[in-house]
Formats: C-alpha cells, sequence, structure tokens
C-alpha cells in the first residue's frame, strides 16, 4: 500500500535491525496486494472499499503465523478499528508510534503534517498529534495541491522527482515561513520522495519509526 512503500518498510526493517549476519534477522511475511483500492478515493469521494482486499492479506498473514501486523499506508490506518475486530494480532498503529516519537524527538516544536487529503481529512493524524500534547500545522490548499501531485502523480506512477523538486522545496518553505520546525513524512510515499531528492527537514519517518516498532515488538535490538 503501495508496492514501493512497502518495499521501503522492509527495507526499513531489515537496515535497523541489529544483526551480525542473515540468521539474526526478523522472519517477515509480506503480502503486497496491488488490488487494494485507493484509501483516499474511498474515503473523499466513494470510492470502492478497501477494506475486503485488505482483510484478504490479512487472513493470508494469519495462515503465515505473523505476530504483529503493519500497515505501510498512514491512509489506511482510518480503517484500523474495522481490520483490528477481525483478528486476534496486534497491529502497530503508525499514527500513535510517530507521535509518541515526536514528543520524545521534538519537544515543545511544531510538526508540520504532510500526508494525503485523505489522511488529514479523517484527523487521525491531528488527533494523535493532540493526544501526545504536539503542536502541528497542517498544508494550506495550494500546498496540499502540491503534495497530491508528489505522491500520486509521480512516485505511484513511477515518474522522476526531480523535475519538480521545486514543489517540494515551496511546500517546505511555505510551512516553515507559517512555524513549522520539522515535518512528519506522513504518507509512505514522502520517505521516499525526501530521500530522493536530498532535501533539509528535519524529517520524521513514520515508515522508520514503523519499522523500529516492529524490531522492538518483536524482541530485537535497533541498530544505532
Amino acid at each position: 500500500m503501495g508496492p514501493l512503500a512497502t518495499a521501503d518498510l522492509l527495507i526499513k526493517i531489515v537496515t535497523m535491525t541489529k544483526a551480525d549476519c542473515d540468521n539474526d534477522h526478523i522472519r517477515v511475511f509480506v503480502d503486497d496486494n496491488s488490488a487494494i483500492p485507493d484509501r483516499t478515493g474511498a474515503i473523499l469521494h466513494g470510492g470502492p472499499d478497501p477494506v475486503p482486499e485488505m482483510l484478504s492479506a490479512l487472513r493470508n498473514l494469519e495462515k503465515c503465523g505473523a505476530d504483529c501486523l503493519l500497515m505501510p499506508c498512514n491512509t489506511a490506518h482510518y480503517y484500523l478499528p474495522r481490520l483490528q475486530r477481525e483478528t486476534a494480532i496486534p497491529f502497530l498503529n503508525v499514527l500513535t508510534v510517530t507521535a509518541g516519537r515526536c514528543r520524545e524527538l521534538f519537544p515543545g516544536k511544531t510538526a508540520a503534517i504532510l500526508a494525503t487529503t485523505g489522511a488529514l481529512a479523517t484527523g487521525l493524524y491531528q488527533e494523535a498529534l493532540a493526544a501526545e500534547g504536539v503542536s502541528y500545522l497542517v498544508p494550506d490548499e495550494d500546498e496540499q495541491r502540491k503534495l497530491m501531485h508528489l505522491i500520486y502523480d509521480l512516485v505511484k506512477a513511477s515518474l522522476p522527482l526531480h523535475p519538480e523538486k521545486h514543489l517540494w522545496q515551496e511546500v517546505l518553505e511555505g510551512m516553515r515561513q507559517r512555524g513549522a520546525d520539522y515535518f512528519i513524512l506522513g504518507c509512505t510515499e514522502l520517505p521516499i520522495v525526501a530521500s530522493t531528492l536530498e532535501l533539509d527537514g528535519p524529517f520524521l519517518d513514520p515508515t522508520a519509526e514503523l519499522a523500529r516498532a516492529a524490531i522492538l515488538y518483536c524482541g530485537y535490538e535497533v541498530k544505532e
């Protein structure tokens, strides 16, 4: 959700795990189900419900013997309550994990939430940050349009990012001027944008924080 974001999460689990050889790593099951409908489209425009295909992936991971479940899509966490009711296996919630790390790493600072329009419309990130006492900003209408273009028209379409690097810089600078101290890359395509374009943050990567939480949950050590 989507394929590149799924691969990014797996890479981060592997590279962030303290291990001296292949056998020291966590066993990871992946169901990269490209049939899951777009979550923002479902939330905002009444598009196809993604939960049936998400449940299909969940059942496959249950059969594999998974001990915890991860969703490499921030927006998909809107559906987490429906999914969690269907299984005894715990989900690690990227929203709450990220909010907790914001409080730990950036005390007293203001976060800028960079996320899909669907994720922002649900208010889930805003609620998670508020629960941790974290101050935040959201993009204005023009900034949000640019973000959605970067996510959907470039990353998800497998097109080059560099020709439109200026759009990303405009979003960051605009939010800095409005008081943002750091940026939450709250769509799993956005860490790919940030690393590819080598831009200045500071950034907090929820995909990396989800990987970190999974490593610790499974009883392994995080590589510092």
